[in-house]
This record gives structure tokens, sequence and C-alpha cells, in this order.
């Protein structure tokens, strides 16, 4: 079963977009106007814009940047995060979605300023032994900007300090799945250091072995290995 949103892919970037940020509000991710999200176009990149309701955003509500983080005039604001958006598309030229929320758990544990460790081999899907959580700077600042930067270095998610999660990957569907499984990941984090010393941490070569097994993990390959295809049965 796909957890993307019902016509995920469906519609181009502006529809993809709507879609998958209403998805994380009614996944408990957002609440009210929190989070962002963008998406590599030709003109520069597609931005939600800032103050307004997942709930009331529209495929026209969202806003055309330059690589520079030029908008046009005349039209909503873009989001407060748009140099974020802006430098990690600018400096990650394999990524094409970036997805910010302030997911319960990832937040909590943002909040305390904690790493991820390697408590689980899942963490390998966001591409490295840990998950890092960026130092704090204020929101919407060039210098919060580099903090995400350099938290996602050999990354695909991070933490945010006193802020919250974020998700980058080669589309929109990519990031929110990627999100989704941090939050998970923070929750099991959470719970387990509730049980005595808390969690065993799996060792280097361990988390080197499931990283190595990662580098497949959702390759296109045959169809039996895509939930949506719609013929997974061979060849």
């Amino acid at each position: 079963m796909s957890e993307s949103p019902p016509g995920a892919g469906r519609g181009g970037p502006r529809a993809e977009m709507v879609r998958y940020m209403r998805a994380l509000a009614e996944r408990g991710l957002n609440t009210g106007c929190a989070g962002n999200g963008s998406v590599r176009v030709p003109e520069g990149l597609l931005i939600t814009p800032s103050g307004l309701l997942p709930e009331e955003l529209r495929a026209q509500d969202l806003i055309v940047l330059s690589p520079a983080g030029e908008a046009p005039p005349g039209g909503r604001r873009p989001s407060s995060e748009w140099r974020l958006h802006c430098r990690i598309l600018e400096r990650r030229p394999e990524a094409n979605a970036v997805l910010h929320a302030q997911p319960p758990y990832a937040t909590a544990l943002a909040c305390a300023r904690r790493d991820l460790p390697a408590f689980h081999y899942m963490l390998a899907v966001a591409g490295g032994a840990s998950v890092r959580c960026a130092d704090y700077a204020t929101f919407g600042t060039e210098a919060l900007a580099g903090n995400g930067l350099r938290a996602l270095r050999g990354r695909r998610a991070c933490l945010m300090a006193n802020h919250g999660a974020l998700s980058l990957g080669p589309d929109l569907r990519a990031a929110y799945l990627l999100l989704l499984e941090l939050e998970n990941l923070c929750r099991q984090y959470w719970l387990s250091l509730q049980v005595g010393a808390g969690p065993a941490l799996l060792s280097a070569a361990q988390m080197e072995e499931a990283l190595e097994r990662f580098r497949d993990y959702r390759r296109p390959g045959p169809k039996v290995l895509d939930p949506e295809a719609p013929d997974s049965g061979g060849s």
C-alpha cells in the first residue's frame, strides 16, 4: 500500500505540492500554518506561501522564485524559509524537492537538540549512520540556511534545533516518505529512551553494512518492487 496522498504525481508540481502539504497536516506532521515545501522547476523553484493554512492552499497560491530567491511582484509572500530552500536546491543538485515540517516527536528531539544516533538500521534511509540536529538560528535567516546545509552534509534529512525537521529528495514523494520515516524513527528513539539505560547502539560496521544495502533501496527495478506500478506481476 502506498503512503502517498491520493493523486500524488498527477496534475503537475503545483497540484502535487498542494496534496503533499495537506497530507502532512492530515497526518499531524504540521499544525496550522507551520511547515513549507519547495520543488525545482525550470524557472528556479516553486515554494509554498507564508501564512496560509494547508486546507486553504490552492495551486495558484504557490510562488515561483528565481534561483536567487526573487519573486514576481504583486503575488503572495513566499515562505519565510525561502533562503533555506534556495540554498539547499543550489548546493544539492541531486535534490529536486525539499519539505520542512514540525512533527511532534522530531520537534521534541530537536528542542532537546539531540542527534539521532545509530539506534536503528533504518536511519540509513536518510543517508548516514545518524541524523544530525542543525544548530539553532532564527527562522528565515541565512544563518539557519547555513546550519541546515551543514547538518545535511552526506544526509537527506536533519532535525533543526528548537524548530522541526527537514527532508529532501529527487521528487516530492521521496521527500514526503522520508519525512514520514524520520518522524517514525524519532518516535521509536523517544520511546527507547524510556527503557532502562536507553537503546543499544549499532556499531559503525553494522551501520556501514546497512548503508551498503540501502544503496539499492527504492531504486527503480523490477515492477514488483513498486507498489504504485499498474502491473506488478512481473515482466
